[in-house]
């Protein structure tokens, strides 16, 4: 189990959850023996129909009359990297009443624990945590940032291998963005067998989302001013 906390210049596990918890267009709701795949396509995002509280202390530990309820969302790479899963996040939680998909009005969740897991382990995230972290500002647009490199800047992607340290090994089959958040680019390096993530961190984190190409552009800026050092491309 890892605590939520980061490195300098990557996110948080609580920032990552709220992040993706911002982004996400669907999800499955578990409640009552029930399986719901939740889709919500009017731009209100698929947590647009919940409201997560604050746990309450009860004596004695019981929750007489709520309902067990559990979200899950899987968060996906937008470009056509190998093993596209990039995290999975589950909010566990008590409802008032039997979940309803079909009701109107949103639905009040009392929150009992967040866990992020990804390539590197299970997080718990709390309520505290999640409270206090804001979604990167590039949350919601990330996806669209990161095809649009792709499909249209292509020639900038393997021109920021320069920056990688250390140098990648010889014998990258192909090189994608994979991730965008406010601390940075992650791109990801495929060979024959496997793949490796490495960050390209920006000078300073974003704080508004029109800042984000404006600071690919100055990676790619400083990948320029470095002398080649080899063919990396297979």
């Amino acid at each position: 189990m890892r605590l939520s906390r980061a490195r300098a210049g990557t996110p948080t596990a609580a920032e990552r959850v709220c992040s993706i918890l911002a982004a996400a267009h669907s999800m499955t709701v578990v409640s009552d023996g029930h399986h719901t795949e939740l889709r919500r396509l009017d731009g209100t995002g698929a947590m647009g129909h919940f409201h997560l509280h604050a746990p309450c202390r009860r004596d004695g530990g019981q929750a007489a009359g709520r309902v067990p309820v559990r979200l899950e969302l899987t968060d996906i790479a937008p470009t056509s990297v190998r093993d596209r899963l990039r995290a999975r996040v589950t909010v566990a939680g008590l409802l008032a009443a039997p979940y309803r998909p079909d009701s109107g009005k949103g639905t009040c969740m009392e929150f009992g624990q967040a866990v992020l897991e990804d390539a590197e382990g299970r997080t718990y995230v709390t309520f505290e945590a999640l409270e206090a972290a804001e979604p990167h500002p590039v949350a919601t647009s990330e996806a669209g940032m990161l095809t649009h490199l792709v499909d249209h800047h292509a020639e900038l992607v393997p021109l920021l291998l320069r920056l990688v340290r250390p140098l990648p090994a010889a014998g990258v089959r192909r090189v994608l963005p994979v991730r965008l958040d406010r601390y940075g680019l992650t791109l990801r390096l495929e060979y024959a067998h496997g793949h490796r993530d490495v960050r390209l961190p920006f000078t300073t984190p974003l704080t508004r989302v029109d800042q984000a190409g404006p600071r690919i552009h100055a990676l790619a800026a400083a990948a320029r001013r470095l002398s080649h050092s080899g063919h990396l491309l297979t």
